[in-house]
């Protein structure tokens, strides 16, 4: 509505064209004030447990305390249980949130999972495969023992953001879960990166991020 009487300027120069695009180089005014856009933020955090990945909890605490001086808007990308651990990626970019949150062309998630039993081979198979439960198939990308743990303990690698499709697999094969960590996301790892703490991505990895 301000566009078409002229309270934007563009480098100067009024716009009254609908649906204008802005450069990022671009000096950009309404009514004189200059215009910021808002900055894109990536924060790669290792989330501890006891912390339930929702904006508010009535119950108790929320991941967003863990970034809250990171920056404005953030949101974490995806769900982690809150009584699971490892990587969780926020950002206030939403091409980013939508890359990521796409189950058919997503992002793949690596998890390190602990079941009450040892997985059957059988089982692993069969995940492997995909399986139908009610009347959602679910698709890993790939499903392993982890060399020179207990048969309980498996990796887990999905185009999925929420480990709730995790217990769901699992228990369609009368397993429970124990432990759910999620060590990498892409190719975003938990290095460097101790439990509780958040980092800023690096430009080539924000890079990759957009390449994915």
């Amino acid at each position: 509505m301000h566009i078409s009487i002229g309270s934007i300027t563009v480098n100067g120069k009024v716009v009254v064209e609908m649906g204008y695009k802005v450069k990022p180089d671009d000096e950009v005014r309404f009514d004189g004030a200059r215009v910021q856009p808002e900055k894109k933020l990536y924060i790669l955090l290792n989330k501890p447990k006891g912390f339930a990945t929702t904006s508010s909890d009535a119950k108790g605490k929320t991941v967003l305390e863990l970034v809250a001086n990171a920056g404005i808007g953030l949101r974490p990308v995806g769900r982690l249980g809150r009584n699971s651990t490892g990587l969780l990626l926020f950002t206030n970019d939403d091409v980013v949130m939508q890359k990521f949150t796409n189950s058919k062309h997503g992002v793949d998630r690596l998890f390190q999972v602990h079941l009450d039993k040892n997985l059957t081979f059988e089982h692993l198979k069969a995940i492997r495969d995909g399986v139908k439960i009610d009347d959602e198939f679910i698709q890993v990308s790939d499903i392993s023992y982890i060399k020179g743990a207990p048969k309980n303990e498996v990796g887990l690698k999905i185009k999925n953001t929420g480990n709730g499709v995790l217990r769901k697999l699992f228990d369609h094969f009368k397993y429970d879960l124990i432990k759910v960590d999620c060590v990498m996301i892409g190719g975003l790892t938990k290095k460097d990166l101790p439990r509780s703490r958040w980092r800023n991505l690096t430009q080539l990895e924000i890079n990759s991020i957009m390449m994915m």
